[in-house]
């Protein structure tokens, strides 16, 4: 670990609790320069709720135009699938969007939902179970960007995968091109993955979208430095921290940004981390691409495009992928 000169050398340090990834990694993270949190730690209980109510938010166009998308061109959609395929999800999370999907997809032989909370899984699972009795659901407790083993049952069928939400565009590209691989090696040959994917757009609409006017996005961003204080023993005062979002051009992102409003010295499980003021704690990336550039990408990751839908602003896509031999 790299520790910044600037923490104090006289600080107690404590015994690591049940979740020391995130200890570490939160100490890892504050003590580099720049700061930097990993945006995994935004979904506890209250993180995951308050991201529900984004994306309800009148400037939060993915989710409603991703859905528009499915809804409009979901036959189109489904049609690239073969009959008979299972359809892996990954990182489920919620089923709204599938089953916006699935309506188009009388054919499919079994749901495969992978997500690393066993308890919401087992939750959707049951919930899709009693809405579809008739499509097998078997669900895979994993975390989608390690490699993972898919159900023994599902070893005579045409796999297809899906991947909702834009949430390639929190990757780097490189890890993004990574993820994509690890996808195509989990599903096979030949196998179509369906892709949802932020468009680049005019700055104004992208800022908006993650500084939202009622400030759900900013308390969505502060509440990591709650489940810190909360978890990891710290003294954080969230309300001496802003919230930033911007779109760098350059490197076709939104940043999101936790930006100390003054000079201070905070403590997580003992260990204390300096800050001056206007010294931030970069959060998130959200990558946005154009068409010809996330087809760029899928092919690095050995993928062929197939199809690519938007809407009609072109705000948003929904992309078919082939894997390639």
């Amino acid at each position: 670990m790299t520790i910044d000169p600037r923490l104090s050398a006289e600080a107690p340090t404590v015994s690591l609790p049940e979740n020391g990834l995130f200890l570490t990694d939160v100490w890892d993270g504050l003590a580099a320069n720049p700061k930097t949190l990993s945006a995994k730690y935004f979904y506890d209980a209250a993180g995951s709720a308050l991201f529900e109510k984004i994306t309800v938010l009148p400037e939060y166009y993915p989710t409603r135009t991703e859905l528009r998308i499915l809804d409009e061109r979901g036959p189109e959609i489904a049609a690239h699938l073969p009959e008979g395929a299972a359809l892996v999800e990954f990182g489920s999370g919620s089923t709204v969007k599938l089953r916006r999907l699935l309506r188009h997809l009388p054919g499919l032989s079994a749901y495969v939902p992978v997500d690393v909370s066993a308890e919401f899984l087992a939750e959707q699972a049951e919930a899709l179970r009693a809405d579809l009795p008739a499509l097998p659901v078997e669900p895979v407790v994993a975390d989608f960007t390690r490699p993972f083993a898919l159900p023994q049952s599902l070893s005579d069928r045409p796999l297809a995968g899906f991947f909702p939400g834009s949430t390639i565009g929190n990757f780097e590209p490189a890890e993004a091109a990574r993820l994509l691989d690890g996808f195509g090696r989990i599903l096979g040959e030949g196998a179509t993955l369906i892709v949802g994917v932020d468009l680049v757009k005019d700055r104004a609409v992208l800022e908006a979208a993650y500084d939202d006017a009622a400030g759900v996005t900013a308390a969505f961003n502060l509440n990591l430095l709650h489940r810190i204080n909360r978890e990891l023993h710290g003294d954080i005062d969230p309300e001496t921290f802003a919230h930033r979002a911007v779109f760098t051009e350059a490197d076709s992102r939104i940043e999101m940004h936790l930006v100390s409003r003054v000079a201070q010295t905070i403590h997580v499980a003992g260990r204390a981390f300096a800050f001056a003021e206007g010294e931030s704690i970069h959060t998130e990336n959200s990558y946005k691409y154009t068409i010809a550039s996330f087809r760029a990408l899928a092919a690095r990751a050995g993928w062929s495009a197939v199809e690519a839908w938007t809407d009609a602003d072109g705000l948003f896509s929904v992309h078919a992928l082939r894997r390639m031999g």
